[in-house]
């Protein structure tokens, strides 16, 4: 039997485990919330939103963790990646695997710990939040929630179709022999929209509607598409729409264009609040370093300077430090960058 687990069920974690839950597998939802973990087993994972759907699962704690799994998910902050993913190397079968569903590129420092050909990495193109202990809230459509695999290294094709198999109990799954260009596509839109609603407060929806929000997006999502073509990145579709052709642009028309789009390009995801705001809102450290943070290192590689990420950076890191509050003033914030 397939041993499967979900390391650091949140929200997300939470909403997937009941997916595969449902289909009739037998997978581990792991998570350090006592209080998340007790509801999930007494009363079954609850998901609201944009469906309703109540499955009877199995969690527990890292430290009830037992034996080995073939296939763990790494749905974590990516924070403190080495050290989770050297102890998780310990539950790992000598041919597991681990899936990261995270943000930024984490494959490089997984495979660093357990191999390239046992990291599988998972780009995700909707959202969630928890509402409460067994409750969690999907925030993008259903027919939205869909799902870029690939590696950086020699995975096998059975390792890789497993993987799929498990992920199509919830949304459309799409292999990528260009996964890097299918992560920096989705760093492109975390930069702008989870940048932005950690330092507003606002979700995607808001940050679409509001004229200056909606350009700083614009801002922030034409560095990144700057910073990865000086990288010799090839940005991926997602959700079969070209992005970058969508957004870039190169002239005032297209500028105006592009602004006109952006509303529509976000439509189905118009409810997800960034899980960055949601950890600023619980006094936790955020993975700005992880998003817009790597959009910076990358323009440091190639000797390039991106004010609008390198501000939300700066931002994010103040409202951590308690000087700031999430909130739509710090908009103005903006308004010294040249």
């Amino acid at each position: 039997m397939i041993k499967i687990a979900i390391y650091g069920a949140g929200s997300l974690g939470t909403v997937l485990g009941a997916f595969i839950t449902k289909a009739g597998f037998t997978v581990d939802l792991i998570n350090h919330n006592k209080a998340h973990v007790a509801e999930l087993n007494n009363s079954g994972a609850h998901i609201t939103g944009k469906i309703d759907l109540q499955v009877k699962v199995h969690a527990l704690t890292p430290d009830e963790m037992q034996g080995k799994y073939n296939v763990i998910f790494l749905t974590t902050k990516v924070i403190n990646n080495h050290d989770t993913v050297v102890k998780l190397n310990g539950f790992l079968e000598d041919d597991g695997i681990i899936c990261t569903i995270q943000n930024g590129i984490p494959e490089y420092g997984v495979a660093s710990v357990i191999g390239a050909d046992r990291t599988i990495g998972c780009a995700i193109a909707w959202g969630a939040e928890m509402i409460e202990p067994g409750v969690c809230k999907l925030t993008s459509d259903i027919d939205a929630c869909t799902f870029s695999l690939g590696s950086i290294g020699s995975v096998q094709d059975k390792d890789m179709q497993l993987v799929k198999k498990l992920l199509q109990t919830m949304g459309r799954v799409e292999i990528d022999d260009n996964f890097i260009g299918a992560r920096f596509t989705k760093l492109l839109i975390n930069s702008a929209f989870s940048g932005l609603s950690a330092l507003t407060g606002m979700n995607f929806g808001e940050i679409a509607d509001n004229k200056v929000s909606r350009l700083y997006a614009q801002k922030i999502i034409k560095e990144c598409i700057m910073v990865g073509h000086a990288n010799g990145i090839k940005f991926a579709k997602i959700q079969g729409k070209d992005i970058v052709k969508l957004l870039d642009y190169s002239s005032k028309i297209k500028q105006k264009i592009g602004l006109m789009i952006i509303p529509l390009a976000i439509k189905k995801h118009r409810s997800i609040t960034a899980s960055m705001l949601q950890d600023l809102k619980r006094n936790k450290p955020c993975e700005i370093d992880a998003i817009n943070g790597v959009v910076c290192d990358y323009a440091r590689a190639a000797n390039l300077e991106v004010p609008y990420n390198k501000k939300v950076v700066e931002i994010v890191k103040r409202i951590e430090k308690g000087e700031l509050k999430p909130d739509i003033q710090n908009l103005v914030l903006f308004k010294d960058i040249n």
